[in-house]
């Protein structure tokens, strides 16, 4: 008989609607499945290596899930990755089906870009705040009072939301996509995550009205906790996500996405870092630094995954068993209606142009000129 699973009760505060808008997402929850025996991981390993030559399948993880998940997706020929890499990755590969270990917006982005593969995922409750916390009907009436402006939204929305807009972004691309538009003059409605859309404000200048959202996960780091574990650990380099409030963004020495923050522990010469994302990101770091130091960045919050950690709920909903499940009776299958695919793919092959053209060198404006409100 299975051991039962975990389940995870998550109460946090949305903010009150300003100047933008939100939507009340107070209560999620999560069932987190049990940690396998260590012959069950071999075995569930095995299995799921199986059955990924059978299907014609290859895993796409990201860099929040499970280390046993990052692990068997690089050791199959997949791959572990951000939310821009996966998107790309599941487009162009061979494999009929795809196996997307992450939350839903990243099934539904794999299938709105390959709508002929078949995309499973481990876990189809494995949600996340931005999305839930961004209904369609409540974000496209927001869209309807700012018509003049040139609708951007974060990945991490679902597909009827990406439908609405005239651009898509990951945290990797963003700014570059906002300079590039307030660049043409362009006022900017973004949504869903505020502390994303205020730092990108505050590096581009840009004229933009934002959606009041945030990741229940980054909303929960702490200023005042990090800046005494900085001086409990003087020496150490500090790396942020910039889903992360401002006054946490404010102590970073490097900021950006799962990707550049990879980049920049590799790149600078510190021994130790103090990590302000989620703890899902720690394992890679630590594989590809064996030499250095990572530290979590304090949250003391109540709001979170738990008081003192930082780990998404439902990106912990991914396990071994539920992936070889989904493989061996196709359960977890993510459709999107076709029509609805067609619309969100417009701004996704957008972003996946415009990141294309940057790095062959194009410039940012002529990837944006002719490309406003859709």
């Amino acid at each position: 008989m299975a051991a039962p699973s975990f389940v995870i009760d998550v109460d946090y505060e949305q903010p009150a609607a300003g100047a933008g808008a939100a939507c009340d997402t107070r209560h999620a929850w999560a069932r987190v499945p049990p940690e396998p025996s260590q012959d069950e991981r071999i075995a569930l390993k095995e299995r799921i290596r199986r059955l990924l030559r059978e299907r014609n399948a290859v895993m796409v993880s990201h860099f929040y899930v499970h280390p046993d998940l990052q692990d068997l997706a690089e050791e199959t020929g997949g791959i572990v990755s951000d939310s821009l890499e996966m998107a790309r990755f599941g487009r162009d590969h061979a494999a009929q089906t795809l196996v997307v270990s992450g939350v839903r917006f990243m099934g539904e982005t794999a299938k709105i870009l390959s709508p002929e593969k078949r995309v499973l995922m481990p876990d189809l409750d494995a949600n996340c705040s931005l999305d839930l916390g961004c209904p369609v009907d409540e974000f496209s009436a927001f869209c309807d009072r700012h018509p003049d402006r040139t609708v951007v939204v974060y990945a991490n929305t679902s597909a009827a939301v990406k439908a609405r807009a005239d651009w898509l972004v990951t945290s990797s691309c963003a700014l570059d996509v906002v300079s590039a538009l307030h660049a043409q003059g362009r006022k900017i409605l973004w949504g869903p995550d505020r502390h994303l859309g205020d730092y990108i404000q505050r590096q581009t200048g840009a004229d933009m009205v934002s959606w009041n959202g945030a990741c229940i996960v980054h909303d929960e780091f702490k200023s005042l906790e990090l800046e005494l574990l900085k001086k409990a650990h003087p020496a150490a380099k500090v790396l942020v996500h910039p889903e992360s409030p401002a006054d946490v963004i404010a102590l970073a020495d490097a900021v950006g996405s799962t990707s550049a923050i990879l980049n920049a522990a590799q790149r600078m010469d510190a021994k130790e870092f103090i990590v302000a994302t989620d703890t899902g990101m720690l394992h890679k770091l630590r594989t590809l630094n064996p030499g250095k130091t990572f530290i979590e960045a304090p949250t003391a919050g109540n709001g979170g995954t738990c008081k003192s950690c930082a780990h998404c709920p439902w990106m912990a909903m991914n396990g071994l068993a539920e992936l070889a499940n989904a493989l061996e009776t196709g359960a977890g299958e993510i459709h999107v209606d076709p029509a609805l695919g067609l619309r969100a793919r417009v701004p996704i092959d957008r972003m996946l142009a415009f990141t294309a053209g940057l790095k062959n060198g194009q410039a940012p404006g002529s990837l944006v000129a002719g490309i406003g409100a859709a």
